[in-house]
């Protein structure tokens, strides 16, 4: 995990140590269980002895429950508790969910919806059914923004600025790999451009083929973004385009306007692009 901007070190209003008692907790990630302060240090790039004060005073405040016996913690449930205030204060989860279940049961695909970390986008709703077994991602878990379908629709929905930023972030984190991992996000802005959906097959993972959208709201929340994914050989990148991707910008459309966004797309024009072998041509505006 790479350290904040170097431009919060001369931000008067920054508090260092709270920055780092929350790097500590962001260290811990789904199906982690136990992690002992070297383990820390190595995610957070602070120093063990840091390390080693911030674990003892979250562990006072209840953020942590120590391990003795494997000299390790785990979060505890005031951290837990935060993390479900954040998912009960997050309508788009809820109302999203029988949009996403309808989406997986027509297409057979995982549907997950995620906002921002940092460098990831991070899954906080997921409807999976038996035949996306290929695709184990659950609420926490983490895609990365260059080269999943989520985090590539996420990024070209931002604005001029806020994209900007998140590509320094990108690019100090990526390090020797970034320029590679840019090309593949530049490439993704044309398929939005084109088609209204970003895609991507075996991009992020070499088994997984999937589409994604952005969902902006009235509110000044998000944006955040939704996907539609599963094994490569089940949804092609020929599927993708024709098929998949129209159908979840339809979707994330109608969320939109459920969440009093945009006008809902009517049964009868989304019946015409989602035709077999029928191609969508948007033009998606304000990412450039």
């Amino acid at each position: 995990m790479k350290r904040t901007g170097k431009k919060t070190a001369t931000d008067r209003n920054f508090v260092v140590a709270l920055s780092r008692g929350l790097d500590v907790l962001r260290a811990f990630e789904p199906h982690d269980g136990l992690l002992g302060n070297q383990e820390i240090a190595a995610r957070t790039n602070l120093p063990k002895p840091t390390v080693s004060r911030l674990t003892y005073t979250l562990t006072k405040l209840g953020y942590l429950t120590p391990v003795p016996r494997f000299e390790k913690y785990q979060l505890a449930p005031a951290a837990m508790a935060l993390g479900y205030a954040a998912l009960a204060n997050l309508g788009v989860r809820h109302l999203s969910e029988p949009f996403r279940e309808e989406m997986m049961r027509t297409t057979g695909g995982a549907v997950a919806v995620g906002g921002r970390d940092r460098h990831s986008m991070i899954y906080f709703g997921q409807s999976r059914g038996s035949e996306t077994v290929g695709v184990q991602l659950d609420v926490g878990s983490r895609v990365p923004i260059a080269t999943s379908a989520m985090g590539r629709a996420y990024f070209w929905a931002l604005d001029d600025e806020d994209r900007a930023e998140v590509s320094r972030i990108l690019r100090e984190h990526y390090g020797s790999r970034w320029p590679k991992m840019r090309d593949g996000l530049e490439r993704s802005g044309e398929t939005v451009a084109k088609y209204g959906f970003a895609i991507s097959v075996g991009d992020w993972h070499d088994d997984i083929g999937a589409a994604g959208v952005a969902l902006k709201l009235n509110d000044g929340t998000g944006p955040y973004a939704f996907n539609c994914g599963a094994p490569a050989f089940r949804f092609t990148e020929e599927r993708l385009i024709n098929d998949i991707g129209p159908r979840l910008l339809a979707m994330v459309r109608n969320i939109e306007a459920a969440l009093g966004g945009l006008m809902p797309q009517s049964k009868k024009d989304a019946s015409k692009k989602l035709k077999s072998g029928g191609k969508v041509a948007r033009v998606a505006e304000g990412i450039r």
